[in-house]
């Protein structure tokens, strides 16, 4: 199955028969004071540097978020998507629970890229929010990143996660969105306070995968949150993940992108190792 993102000029295809999408992560506030003050200020040069900065890093898709205190995201969102699909040629994955925000982004999206087919992130199974949400990817003909949990909040069980996966996918299957545009999120919760999370964020990707066949996102620094060492933690899970069908994480590809070639390159996605040789050579030079 393959979800297709396009910008203005280039394509990114999202399935488990091609390597590892690396959608990048640091263009949102959340636990970043810098970027939030400048957000709050109105200046966008942060943004315009971490775009850069990602793609040059190995980021294939770009996330943006501008959801911090004092912050109006229906008049920001679409300037930093405005900026981020100037400054880099990579697909971007439009973030904001505002939906007025993603509308007044989505027109700016229409605008520089008419052909083009952006990621929104997100629509839970929260009635409210699949009925508020996926009329907009189906008007908009855009792919969607579907978090598996609903009214009674993140389920916390594998098997209710796929409940909550399957409720998201016939959903938008029946506003006429294909299923290969529904990109499931099984969430991955800190294993610090759980020791149970990842093996449940694990199961609930398996699951999933098998039953449904739709791509894998995670947020996957959430598993090491409040730990020493987190790249180690991060890394492992990654690895895991991808062998149980994750392939478009949200990361930051400076800090994951040599884990996840490796991991590609056991699940047999890099022939000859040339990807993992060409990435090594150039962090080396």
């Amino acid at each position: 199955m393959e979800t297709i993102l396009k910008s203005a000029k280039k394509s990114v295809v999202i399935s488990s028969e091609k390597p590892t999408v690396l959608i990048g992560e640091r263009i949102n506030p959340t636990g970043k004071k810098r970027l939030a003050a400048a957000l709050v200020a109105g200046n966008l040069d942060i943004v315009r540097q971490e775009a850069e900065a990602q793609v040059e890093a190995g980021a294939d898709v770009l996330d943006v978020n501008v959801g911090a205190a004092s912050v109006d995201e229906v008049d920001m969102l679409p300037k930093a998507v405005r900026l981020v699909m100037e400054t880099v040629d990579v697909p971007v994955c439009i973030d904001s629970a505002d939906v007025d925000a993603l509308l007044a982004a989505l027109a700016v999206h229409r605008e520089l890229a008419p052909e083009g087919k952006p990621l929104i992130n997100s629509v839970n199974g929260e009635e409210a929010h699949l009925e508020q949400v996926l009329p907009l990817v189906a008007e908009y003909k855009t792919a969607v990143i579907g978090p598996t949990m609903d009214d009674e909040g993140i389920p916390d069980t594998s098997e209710k996660r796929l409940a909550v996966a399957r409720k998201i996918v016939e959903r938008a299957e029946g506003l006429g969105i294909p299923r290969e545009d529904v990109v499931i999120d099984c969430l991955a919760l800190t294993v610090g306070a759980d020791s149970q999370a990842g093996v449940v964020s694990l199961g609930a990707m398996r699951m999933v995968r098998e039953k449904l066949g739709v791509n894998l996102t995670v947020g996957a620094s959430n598993i090491s949150f409040g730990l020493p060492d987190r790249e180690v933690i991060n890394w492992a899970f990654l690895a895991m993940a991808i062998q149980n069908g994750l392939n478009c994480p949200i990361v930051d590809a400076a800090k994951v992108r040599p884990a996840i070639l490796a991991a590609d390159l056991v699940m047999g996605r890099d022939d000859y190792a040339m990807r993992y040789i060409k990435a090594y050579k150039k962090r080396t030079k």
